[in-house]
């Protein structure tokens, strides 16, 4: 059966690179490089040096100029690294050419991402979709995995081995390429089944006719953590890039007696490669079903401004833009600077100032949950009968009860009754 071959996982020691063209893009350039090395390093991969490298222009072969990736493979060998990881992607073609002048594994921030996917991925429709996106991506670079057989071949001398032996390569490849295929097609076919049950799980939830809230953000910015503390459960929350791939959708009862469904999504990041957000449309398809977003940000990062962007442009791209959003600004107790908090205030006037740690800014998070959702509950006065049980068990279940009281043989309700479950109680309603 076709393997994609995985190469980060050999990798001990890399260098990184950015490459840019512009002096308009050094700044940018710079902060991508930063965070390159953070996706690294969730890898376990040591890193002996970053280098922001400018091009005066973009170069067909290594992308930018023979004499400057010369210089980097130096560098490598220098540093005695076994990788080069380059922010930028590459093209195959490119990505030939760079490990035949390195003779070293060199990789682009596409393929780094795909492998923390690949460790991070739980469920069987995350593994199906990661499956799928290496495979997209390994399909046009199969002949990099055979190009040792051109090499030991030789350049064209009068032995006939290198012949023989870059026929094998040849062959290989084609038969590499007809197993990626039928694979990438099972894929499909699997995923649509995945997303079909999903689709009917979804159809249940919507017959309760729960409210629905996703939480999106930027990477890291902190989204399972405060999940966690806004439901009360246990999901798995680490400071790493890409922690949890995997939708995660809890229960909770807002303070106005309305139950809420509040799902975790992937986190979002720059460049993230177009193959991805496409093979993970069925997660970030809760974003685009869900009633209202409450948006994460990290209120400690310099550049929260970009990741805001950044999140927002992913959203458009999806349809769910329109949406109304909660903005919170998560990891609020770090900001020790009063003037750091007076800047944050008036960058996100909106905004919610909150901690997933402390629990600060919790009460306000509810609070403009059920704002969003106001007109889905009435407040009201019910009188009912001691006999009618499953009218109380109803309130109880669905609603929230704030009061009872008795006067004879009825019972006097005051309660937060969501629409759904209105129609239902009108005969006990008390004419104010």
């Amino acid at each position: 059966m076709f393997e994609v071959r995985q190469k980060p996982e050999m990798v001990e020691r890399a260098l990184l690179v950015r490459l840019y063209f512009d002096k308009s893009e050094a700044e940018e350039s710079a902060s991508l490089l930063e965070e390159l090395g953070e996706l690294v390093s969730t890898l376990g991969i040591e890193i002996a040096e970053s280098v922001l490298a400018k091009s005066r222009e973009m170069h067909k072969k290594y992308l930018c100029g023979t004499g400057k990736a010369a210089e980097i493979v130096e560098l490598a060998k220098a540093h005695q690294c076994d990788c080069i990881v380059i922010d930028n992607n590459l093209a195959p073609s490119q990505q030939r050419e760079w490990e035949k002048l390195a003779d070293l594994c060199v990789i682009d921030r596409e393929e780094v991402i795909l492998d923390i996917f690949g460790k991070r991925a739980q469920t069987k429709e995350a593994r199906l979709q990661v499956e799928l996106a290496k495979m997209q991506y390994a399909l046009p670079r199969l002949a990099r995995m055979w190009g040792h057989l051109d090499r030991e071949g030789g350049g064209g001398g009068s032995g006939g081995g290198g012949g023989a032996e870059r026929g094998m390569g040849e062959k290989q490849i084609e038969i590499d390429r007809r197993l990626a295929h039928l694979s990438i097609d099972r894929c499909k076919r699997e995923l649509e089944i995945v997303r079909k049950q999903r689709k009917t799980q979804r159809k249940e939830r919507e017959k309760l006719d729960t409210p629905h809230a996703a939480i999106v953000g930027y990477t890291n910015a902190g989204k399972s953590t405060m999940l966690n503390i806004i439901s009360g459960s246990d999901v798995m929350a680490k400071d790493m890039l890409f922690a949890t791939l995997d939708t995660t959708t809890r229960r909770i009862d807002l303070p106005d007696g309305q139950p809420l469904l509040i799902t975790d999504t992937v986190g979002f990041v720059r460049n993230l490669p177009h193959r991805l957000v496409e093979a993970f449309k069925a997660t970030l398809e809760e974003a685009v079903l869900a009633d209202f977003l409450i948006h994460v940000l990290d209120a400690t990062s310099p550049e929260i401004e970009i990741f805001q962007a950044t999140t927002l442009h992913v959203l458009e791209e999806l349809g769910a833009i329109d949406k109304p959003i909660i903005t919170v600004l998560n990891k609020i107790d770090k900001v020790t600077d009063p003037w750091e908090l007076i800047c944050l205030e008036k960058r996100f006037p909106d905004a919610i100032h909150a901690s997933a740690i402390t629990g600060q800014g919790l009460d306000e998070i509810y609070k403009a949950c059920s704002q969003v959702l106001a007109d889905r509950v009435t407040h009201e006065n019910y009188r009912i009968p001691q006999m009618r049980g499953d009218i109380l068990n109803l309130l109880h279940k669905d609603a929230k009860v704030v009061s009872t009281e008795y006067d004879e043989n009825d019972i006097i309700v005051t309660a937060i009754v969501p629409a759904n479950i209105a129609g239902k109680l009108n005969e006990f309603l008390v004419v104010k």
